[in-house]
């Protein structure tokens, strides 16, 4: 059966150091340590939504945001009870219920949330816990920055509704230095409009993962955490974060395959002489091989992933899997389920132990977890 091994060790390490680095900017403008909020979302980052969060929290987290309703009743019905946090703002009516029933904090981000929101306090005569979002330039859910005597308008009519925080999103934090501190500024300005006009904005956040480690300066009042656990982001840290989670397979097949034979689909490889070959049960949709590369930011990313891709087709560049601590080609194709690597004479068997590097986000949910 194929594990994806999630070290605790590794895992300590990286909110110890992540942690000590909040720390390090200081206290926010109450003199109050900057609160860590861990992004759960897409079934935590492929670490197993429950348990993570309840390693979380014995790591001394206490606050948490999810992107999908499911998310969030997930966590209440596992007897979780600390703060979630709803990012994705909803005028549905009966979402908005569900979430305010199980005591989620919702987002509020145009005139119809506030809307609803409001109606449903009313109904349920009690003040709905919310976080105000405001949209800098990533085009998704929250008020526009720039309208804002709507926004004011909109906020001053709400009764049954009690803003318990206020933030945005930045887009290109990880790549964009400049675009980051316009989108920061404008999110300052309208907190600032917010405060003159005697409404409450809560704890202030923005930053995500990438903008946490490059720009200690916008902490603010709280962070929003999530890839940075995992030590997997978009640029090389400099703070020892290590690269958590890799898969464990086991090879279960090993056969001598005649020269000129195809391997895997498309026949892009044929073997160039007599092969010894391991196969081991597990493909892409266990995460092998599955990158971000697809993600074109830039003009220059779109022209490099055109040209990796040419050079991939010519050249074959080798991909290499582990097994028993030894390095071994991956042959062909990786099948949906399925891998091929040369083993030659090496001293390999049917049940050997397999390791793939690969990043926990992208492995099917249907795998199993293990903290070791």
């Amino acid at each position: 059966m194929n594990t994806l091994v999630i070290k605790k060790e590794d895992l300590r390490h990286n909110i110890e150091k992540i942690k000590e680095f909040a720390n390090k900017s200081g206290k926010d403008d109450k003199g109050n340590p900057v609160k860590m909020i861990a992004v759960v979302k897409g079934n935590a980052y492929g670490l197993g939504l429950v348990e993570y969060t309840n390693f979380l929290i014995d790591q001394g987290i206490s606050f948490f945001a999810v992107a999908a309703i499911e998310e969030a009743i997930q966590l209440r019905k596992a007897g979780i009870k600390e703060d979630i946090l709803m990012l994705s703002s909803t005028a549905i009516k009966e979402d908005v219920e569900t979430l305010v029933q199980n005591n989620i904090i919702i987002t509020i981000g145009s005139k119809e949330d506030v809307e609803i929101a409001d109606q449903v306090g009313k109904e349920q005569n009690k003040k709905i816990r919310t976080h105000l979002k405001i949209d800098t330039g990533f085009g998704r859910y929250g008020f526009v920055y720039s309208n804002r005597d709507e926004m004011v308008e909109v906020l001053k009519s709400m009764e049954n509704i009690k803003i318990e925080g206020t933030f945005s999103h930045f887009s290109l934090s990880f790549f964009d230095d400049n675009y980051t501190k316009t989108q920061f500024q404008r999110f300052m300005d309208v907190v600032e409009v917010l405060k003159m006009n005697e409404i409450e904005t809560g704890m202030l956040h923005i930053c995500n993962s990438s903008a946490f480690l490059k720009f200690p300066n916008m902490h603010l009042n709280a962070v929003r955490v999530g890839s940075a656990f995992l030590g997997r982001i978009s640029f090389p840290n400099s703070i020892g974060l290590k690269k958590i989670g890799y898969l464990e397979a086991q090879v279960s097949e090993i056969k001598e395959l005649p020269k000129g034979f195809n391997i895997g689909y498309s026949n892009i490889y044929t073997t160039p002489k007599k092969m010894k070959v391991a196969v081991i049960p597990c493909g892409y949709m266990d995460g092998i091989n599955v990158k971000n590369d697809k993600d074109m930011f830039r003009n220059i990313d779109k022209v490099r992933y055109l040209l990796d891709s040419v050079k991939s087709f010519f050249k074959k560049q080798a991909m290499y899997v582990k097994i028993k601590n030894s390095n071994c080609k991956i042959l062909g194709r990786i099948g949906t389920y399925h891998v091929t690597c040369e083993i030659g004479q090496k001293d390999i068997n049917i049940g050997d132990q397999v390791v793939f590097s690969v990043n926990p986000k992208f492995v099917d949910s249907n795998i199993r977890r293990e903290y070791r």
